[in-house]
């Protein structure tokens, strides 16, 4: 029989629909993979066209061949510069678009895949997360930092070469609001973190858990909107990503490309976005919000039930999507 479940954080409805599930595999690509090669001479993010990009913001290492780049992107959706100026007339509300956007080039490798490489080459793409983050949150008009993936077209990329995306707004986004707001009341109710609880309840059924280590934990979330839907939580109560330590950075960069690594193998390399969902600014220190990664593979649609509800239906149970997922085999 179907099933609704609530996710306790987001407080979204989902419908698991048990009588129209599919086998986990069913969810993965059914096109042949493509070979890409290391190097593309038109590529403007492959080494040797550095200056078909704006100038760098970040290089790591710092000297000698650059292994990742951070530079402004080229179609900024906000402007680097300019004044704030808010304006109200009736039903009519707008601010000025000022604040950052850039472009994180994760490795000078065309072909290379967050799933593909090593721990080390994605612990420095963390670090260019970690420093770019800080740097964004520290300029007077931004509120908040967003840190994104889209992998594949159907996730909305445009350019092959791997890359990520930091987005810093004037503002605080209404859905970052509702989840700050939702976890301020039950810190109000239950006197803890209501995501430390949600880890902790995870961890004790173990049922969803796809992958652990000792900073961090990933799992299928019980009401998860979407097959495969993943979220990576850091075991120590943190608001903002910008806290996280060395080991930390080591634990995250690890369990990250494993995930991806389950993913890439397990459905044939996925479309999938992902977010790190960090605290505003003035939300950095608190004790009832908590930051964390979520992962969510295009495997499925939205459709007009979805839009005209906010109701999602889920054909796969998140469980065994976990299960499907810690089988697979991974370096």
């Amino acid at each position: 029989m179907p099933e609704l479940r609530q996710n306790i954080i987001t407080r979204h409805w989902v419908i698991i629909a048990t009588e129209r599930a599919r086998r986990p595999d069913d969810f993965s690509r059914k096109e042949q993979r493509a070979s890409l090669p290391s190097h593309v001479p038109t590529c403007p993010f492959c080494p040797g066209n550095e200056e078909k990009t704006p100038a760098e913001t970040l290089r790591l290492p710092g000297q000698g061949t650059w292994r990742v780049r951070v530079f402004p992107n080229r179609f900024p959706a906000l402007a680097p510069t300019g004044a704030i100026v808010r304006t109200h007339a009736g039903i009519k509300r707008s601010m000025t678009g000022v604040g950052i956007h850039e472009v994180i080039v994760e490795t000078p490798d065309h072909g290379q895949t967050l799933a593909t490489m090593s721990n080390e080459e994605v612990e420095r793409v963390v670090e260019a997360y970690l420093q770019r983050h800080g740097a964004a949150l520290s300029a007077p008009a931004v509120e908040h930092v967003t840190i994104f993936k889209n992998h594949g077209a159907a996730a909305g990329t445009s350019l092959e070469h791997p890359h990520s995306q930091l987005i810093a707004t004037p503002i605080i986004p209404s859905e970052v609001r509702e989840r700050l707001e939702g976890a301020l009341q039950f810190y109000d109710d239950n006197g803890r973190c209501i995501f430390c609880f949600t880890l902790e309840q995870e961890a004790l059924d173990g049922v969803r858990v796809v992958e652990e280590n000792p900073h961090f934990i990933a799992f299928v979330p019980y009401a998860a909107l979407s097959p495969y839907h993943l979220w990576i939580f850091p075991k120590r109560h943190c608001a903002s990503f910008g806290c996280i330590g060395e080991a930390e950075k080591s634990a995250l960069a690890q369990i990250l490309r494993r995930l991806l690594a389950r993913l890439d193998r397990g459905l044939n390399n996925p479309n999938y976005n992902f977010v790190i969902r960090s605290a505003p600014k003035e939300s950095e220190a608190v004790r009832y919000y908590h930051w964390y990664v979520a992962v969510v593979p295009r495997v499925s649609q939205t459709a007009g039930f979805e839009l005209g509800s906010g109701m999602f239906i889920n054909a796969a149970l998140p469980e065994e999507s976990a299960r499907f997922l810690r089988e697979v085999k991974v370096d």
